[in-house]
C-alpha cells in the first residue's frame, strides 16, 4: 500500500489539510490571533491551538506581540514566518542568467545579472555557473544553503515540464533533450521546477504585473525570437507536446512556407525578431549609403520614433506583421488581453503602431498593454512557480 493511500482519512492528511489552510491564511491576512484562525476557518479552538503549536515548532510562523482586546485578556498575534526559507528564479539567456531571490512571501531580497562567457554556455557549465553566483548571493545576505527551498528555471525553448526536460533551444546545438531538471538536482537539495520562459513571462504578470486581474490572456514577446505564453483560465496552457505558443514558427501569408524544425529560429521570427529587423536595416542603409550606424534592432526602433523614414518603414512591415499574428490568436483563443514584451514587444515604435491596427478590428478585441514588469517577467514568474511548489513542501510536515 502506498502512502499516499494510507493517508487517506488519517489524522496525518488532516494536520495537513488544516496547516495548509492556516498558512494560506496567515499569508492573506499577514497578521492575526488565534481567534481570528478560529473564525476565519470554522476549526474548533483546540484545532487552531494545536496546529499553531506545531507551526510554531517547525519555525514557520512567530509571535509578534499582543493585539487589541475587545474588553478581556489581549491576544497573542502570529504571522507566517516568511524568512523560514527563500526562493529563487533563474532564466537562461544565451549570454547570460538572470537571477532572482525572495523570501517566502516573495519580497525581493537580490536580483542580479550574470554574464555567461560564450565557452560557458552548454548545459553543465551553466547549471556550475549557476551554482556559484547562487552560492555567493546566498553568503552576502547571511542565507544558509538548506534555507533555499525552490528554484524554478526558464528557458528559451521548447520545454517539457512534466520531465523537466528541455527538448530544444533554436539557436543552440548544445540545448536539444536536455534533462535540465535531472542534471540541477545533482546540484541542489531543493525543489526544482524547468519552465519554458515565455510562459514565465505570463505567469510573472499575473502574479504580479498589468495580468494580475485576468484569467485569460496571452503574453506575447518579441526579441530575438518570438514566441507566447497562452494563459487560460488560471494557468499556463502547454499543449499535448509543449509547443503551445511557439508563434515564431508560423506560417504567415506571402513570408514563408517554410515546414517548421525544432532545431532553429522559424520563419516568422527571423522577419520579426530582432535578427531579421537589424538585417533589413543594414540591406537598406548599405543601399542608401547611410551613414546612420545600428547595433541593436532596438535602435532601429529608437530611429523610428525620432521620425528616420527607413526605419519607420521596416518598423511598420513588422507592425503589420504582428497584428496578423495577434488577430489570428484573438481569433482563436478570444482571450480579455495580450501583454506585450521582451526587448521589441513592449517598444512603442512597435507596440502603438499594433494597438492602432488592431483597433479596426469589430470582433475578438482585446485590449493590448506592455508588460509592467519588463526584463525581469520570467524570474517574476519563476518566483511565483517556486513559492507554488514550495506551499505543497511546507503543508507537510
Amino acid at each position: 500500500m502506498s502512502k499516499s493511500q494510507v493517508l487517506i482519512g488519517s489524522p496525518a492528511l488532516m494536520r495537513q489539510t488544516n496547516a495548509r489552510t492556516i498558512l494560506m491564511l496567515l499569508k492573506k491576512l499577514g497578521t492575526c490571533s488565534r481567534a481570528d484562525l478560529v473564525r476565519k476557518t470554522g476549526m474548533s479552538a483546540p484545532t487552531v491551538a494545536n496546529v499553531v503549536s506545531d507551526l510554531s515548532d517547525l519555525g514557520l510562523i512567530e509571535w509578534v506581540g499582543e493585539g487589541a482586546s475587545g474588553g478581556g485578556r489581549r491576544p497573542e498575534n502570529i504571522r507566517f514566518k516568511a524568512d523560514y526559507g527563500c526562493l529563487c528564479g533563474v532564466e537562461i539567456m544565451m549570454d547570460g542568467l538572470r537571477i532572482l531571490l525572495t523570501d517566502l512571501n516573495g519580497s525581493l531580497i537580490d536580483e542580479r545579472f550574470e554574464p555567461l562567457a560564450k565557452d560557458v554556455r552548454h548545459p553543465r557549465a551553466v547549471i556550475d555557473a549557476l551554482l556559484a553566483s547562487l552560492r555567493a548571493t546566498l553568503q552576502r545576505h547571511n542565507l544558509p544553503w538548506k534555507r533555499l527551498l525552490a528554484v524554478t528555471v526558464g528557458v528559451a525553448g521548447i520545454t517539457n515540464t512534466k520531465d523537466g526536460i528541455v527538448v530544444s533551444v533554436s539557436d543552440s546545438d548544445t540545448w536539444r533533450d536536455v534533462p535540465l531538471r535531472s542534471m540541477l538536482k545533482e546540484s541542489f537539495s531543493c525543489s526544482i521546477f524547468v519552465e519554458n520562459d515565455t510562459n514565465l513571462a505570463a505567469i510573472g504578470e499575473h502574479f504580479r504585473g498589468v495580468a494580475q486581474s485576468e484569467e485569460s490572456f496571452i503574453f506575447v514577446a518579441v526579441g530575438s525570437g518570438v514566441g507566447a505564453g497562452i494563459f487560460l483560465n488560471g494557468q499556463i496552457f502547454h499543449g499535448a507536446s509543449w509547443s503551445a505558443g511557439e508563434i515564431g514558427y508560423l506560417r504567415i501569408p506571402n513570408v514563408s512556407n517554410m515546414q517548421p524544425s525544432l532545431y532553429e529560429f522559424g520563419r516568422l521570427e527571423q522577419v520579426l525578431g530582432s535578427v531579421g529587423i537589424l538585417r533589413s536595416w543594414n540591406a537598406v542603409s548599405n543601399k542608401s549609403g547611410s551613414s546612420v550606424k545600428v547595433r541593436k534592432a532596438s535602435g532601429v526602433l529608437d530611429l523610428a520614433l525620432e521620425g528616420n523614414s527607413t526605419a519607420q518603414k521596416i518598423v511598420q512591415q513588422r507592425a503589420r506583421l504582428m497584428r496578423d499574428v495577434v488577430l489570428n490568436l484573438a481569433l482563436t483563443l478570444n482571450p480579455s488581453l495580450f501583454v506585450f514584451g521582451g526587448e521589441l514587444g513592449a517598444h512603442p515604435a512597435l507596440l502603438e503602431p499594433v494597438v492602432a491596427m488592431l483597433s479596426e478590428s469589430e470582433i475578438a478585441v482585446a485590449r493590448v498593454l506592455p508588460s509592467d514588469l519588463g526584463s525581469s517577467a520570467v524570474v517574476w514568474g519563476a518566483i511565483a512557480v517556486s513559492m507554488q511548489g514550495t506551499e505543497e513542501k511546507l503543508y507537510r510536515y
